[in-house]
Order: structure tokens, then sequence, then C-alpha cells
């Protein structure tokens, strides 16, 4: 009974537990709304992080995305190239004046007293053809001239003792007038065989063949005892070896910028490179339609003759182009369409972009830029046709080795 009591007693004076909750049911209710409210905080705080953290992930696995799906392209650079220039263009050379010379009668060469190397002057007898049937056709051609003036002499006597007796009125008219209109026909007579004999005196004159102009045998295409038709066989080519003169033609793009007295650089080949100064003689007014290029004469000395007509040369022409030098790009970042020709390129914001441009002169691997490219643009090279304006991509450079080895070579 004692223990029992005691424990009551102990019991009685303990402290109660601090989560118990209170009796009064009123604190009881605002305990419970704080719990509730920092449980409910506590959940917002924690979905809001990790709405957080998955926004995050998926940026950053759409950045990946992008990065994996995004083009690489290989990007070059523009040079400038030169405002002045040089175009090297094949020409042969040829004489300043040069022949084939052909008979005008028809006969049998019966001796040629030039050949081929040998130099002649103006007027020179080259060969010697001969015509018997013509010297025979001239004899009587002389006869009948000469039966003429005998004819004419006696008219003209006749006439002049008609005008006598005429003066004493012993005459008829008529009679004197039909001895008047003899020596009027004698007179066309003679003169027509005057011009049948001067005629077959050039002809006979034909037969002696001579140089027109002073030159160099070339060829010789006829031999002694051949017969020769007139007009249709070669007998000899003349030319003329001091000066020389070449032609070019050169192409449209250039032609506004050759002009008369321009001086010109003329390569000979077969001399290890010889070059010799000439200057521009004439310049066709007009584009050949065929072609589209324009024809220029150039005047070259050859005072010692070592220069050969029909050489292969080349000339070179110095042409000053505009102040602003153009630019060269690879041949590879053209783009040619429907559209026109383009290039594309990466602006600052590594996004692409189509320019339009305007063409030069094409050297094979590179191109000449006119218009529509800066010197800074940063040029795909081997655009894909995949790729669209604005599209951003990632810059590969280029190597520029092989293009500086090119350089040095």
């Amino acid at each position: 009974m004692q223990f029992f009591w005691l424990n009551e007693i102990n019991m009685s004076n303990q402290t109660p537990p601090a989560f118990a909750l209170p009796s009064n049911p009123q604190r009881t209710l605002v305990f419970v709304k704080r719990i509730g409210f920092g449980l409910l905080l506590f959940l917002l705080l924690a979905g809001g992080l990790r709405f957080g953290l998955n926004q995050v992930d998926a940026k950053n696995l759409q950045q990946r995305n992008q990065a994996s799906l995004q083009r690489s392209v290989i990007t070059v650079r523009s040079k400038p190239g030169e405002s002045s220039r040089k175009i090297v263009l094949p020409a042969s050379l040829r004489g300043n004046a040069e022949t084939q010379i052909y008979a005008r009668t028809n006969g049998y060469l019966s001796a040629w007293h030039k050949t081929i190397g040998d130099q002649v002057k103006k007027g020179e007898l080259l060969a010697t053809i001969d015509v018997p049937e013509l010297e025979q056709e001239l004899a009587q051609a002389r006869a009948a001239m000469s039966q003429i003036k005998v004819r004419l002499e006696l008219a003209r006597s006749t006439l002049k003792r008609w005008k006598v007796l005429k003066e004493t009125d012993s005459v008829i008219e008529q009679e004197f007038d039909e001895k008047r209109s003899a020596v009027l026909q004698a007179e066309a007579d003679l003169a027509t065989a005057e011009v049948n004999v001067k005629r077959l005196e050039n002809i006979e004159n034909y037969c002696r063949i001579v140089a027109p102009f002073s030159g160099v045998v070339t060829r010789r295409a006829a031999e002694v005892g051949n017969l020769i038709t007139a007009g249709t066989q070669e007998l000899f080519a003349l030319t003329q070896i001091d000066p020389l003169r070449l032609t070019v033609w050169v192409p449209q793009v250039y032609a506004d910028e050759v002009k008369v007295g321009q001086e010109v650089t003329v390569k000979i080949l077969e001399a290890q490179g010889k070059t010799v100064t000439a200057h521009v003689d004439h310049v066709a007014g007009a584009l050949d339609p065929v072609n589209r290029s324009r024809q220029v004469d150039v005047t070259l000395p050859n005072k010692d003759g070592k220069l050969l007509p029909g050489s292969y040369v080349e000339i070179a022409i110095n042409i000053v182009g505009n102040k602003v030098s153009p630019l060269v790009v690879p041949a590879n970042v053209l783009v040619v369409d429907q559209a026109g020709t383009h290039v594309v390129v990466v602006d600052a914001e590594s996004h692409i972009v189509f320019h339009p441009i305007k063409m030069g002169r094409d050297f094979g691997r590179d191109v000449e830029v006119l218009e529509g490219i800066a010197p800074n643009d940063v040029l795909v090279a081997s655009p894909s046709d995949l790729l669209v304006e604005g599209e951003k991509v990632s810059v590969v450079e280029a190597q520029q080795k092989p293009q500086k080895m090119a350089a040095k070579s």
C-alpha cells in the first residue's frame, strides 16, 4: 500500500512531455494550421526547386542537341587582286607584207631566176614563162596595125586632094564626104589595132614574173617545163621580213584598255625566253562577233633578220584597270543557280548570309570578284545545298599552307 502511494506521488510531480497537445482546443487548432502551412510551404519550395532544375537540364539538353546538329563549314578569306595586270596572248609572226605570186598568162615555165631564201628587190625578175603562140599573135597584130597605118596615110592624102578640088567646085559633095569618112574609119581602125597590140604586149610582159615588193622568197612551187595556167597555180611566195607583224585577239573584257602606241613585250620561245619590245600600231574599231575579241596589230622591228615569219610567240600586254583593286577568291566558293552567281558568307554571329556578286576574270582555281563582298568577309568553301539563310554554323578555318606553297612556287 505504501509503495503504490509513493508511485502516485512521483507521477503527479513529473512535468508533462513537450509533444503533449495543450488542453485548450483553440490553441490546438492554431498549432495544427501552422504545421500544415509549413508543410505546404516546404512542398512548394521543393516543387519550385525541382522545376527549376528540370528547366536547366532541359535547356542544357537542347543546347547539346543543337550543338550536335549544328553544321560545320570550312571557310576561306579573299585576297586583294592587282589593279594593273598583264595578259599573255599567243600570236604568230608574219611579214609586214606577204603575197603569193601567180601567173597572168598560160604557157610553160622556161626558167626561174630566184629560189627560196633569196633576197629580192622590187621589180626584180623571178621567173620567165614561154608562150610561143603569143609571139605570133603579137606579130600578126603589129602587121595589121602597119597595114592600117598605110591605109590611113592614103586616105589622108586623098582627102587633101579632094579638099583642093572642092574649093574649085569640081567634085560632088557626097564624094567628098565619103573620102572624109574613109579617113575617120582608118583612124578608128588604127586605134583599135594599137589597143590590140598594147594588150598583147602587156600579156607578153606577164611572161616575166617580177617581185611586187622587196623581200625574201619563202616558197617556190614551180619547176622548169611545168605547164602554167593563169591564176590557178602558185609560183612563188614572197615575204617582207623587216619589219614583222603580229596580230592578237584581245578578249572583250580587256578590249577597251588597249590603245594605239601602247608598249608590249614579245617573248620568243625558241630564243631561250628572249623578249623584244614593240608597240601597238592598229586597234580594230569593233569586236569580232564570232569570238567576241578585238583585233590588235603590232609591228616588230627585225633589222638583223633573225626573227623568222611563222614563229610562235607570246605577247604580254600591261592592262591598267581601276584604282580599286578587285578581290580574288577560290573558285569553289561560287554558287551558281537560277538567281545568278553568289557566295555564302558567315557573319560575325556565325550566321549564313548569301551575297550576290559580280565576277571579273577567271584564273582557273581562283576568280576575280568585282562587287558583292568585302575584304574581311568570311566565305564558305564548297558550300552545301542544305545551307539556308540565317542558319548558325560552326566555322573551321581552311589551312593556308597550300596557298603559301603555291605562292612560293
